[in-house]
């Protein structure tokens, strides 16, 4: 601890913290922030099956940056794998939802529901049909 106090203390360490390779990191943890508080509380069916991989794609570009940039940005690339891995969740937890059942064994009533839906619109288009065969149509 008394290493890592005297290196704040330093002018290097004072040259860090008062650089863009501190306060972007720090600024862009909010989207991390978000992503896991998404993951926790959200229910999946307010998941965007667009937006979710579209920042876990971003997430992993700019962890390649943070890693080939000089110096490393470490907080950086801690940001965006932490933002890539919860984003990679929030995919997988609209997958399974969406695709896979999920909502069917959450849901078991709509997804009935939905069901009837389906059966009633066939039956109702078939009835269009034969009126408009009857009338000559």
């Amino acid at each position: 601890m008394a290493k890592f106090i005297n290196w704040i203390q330093s002018p290097a360490g004072r040259q860090y913290f008062f650089s863009t390779h501190f306060w972007g990191p720090v600024a862009n943890w909010g989207l991390p922030l978000a992503a896991v508080t998404d993951v926790l509380t959200r229910d999946e069916e307010v998941i965007s099956g667009v937006m979710s991989p579209t920042l876990a794609a971003y997430s992993a570009m700019f962890m390649r940056f943070a890693w080939r940039v000089q110096p490393r940005n470490y907080l950086l690339f801690a940001c965006h794998a932490t933002n890539a891995t919860a984003q990679t969740v929030q995919v997988g937890r609209f997958i399974n939802y969406w695709y896979m059942g999920g909502r069917e064994r959450k849901h078991p009533v709509a997804a009935k529901l939905d069901g009837a839906k389906g059966a009633v619109e066939g039956v109702v288009e078939g009835a269009v049909d034969s009126a408009k065969k009857a009338v000559g149509a």
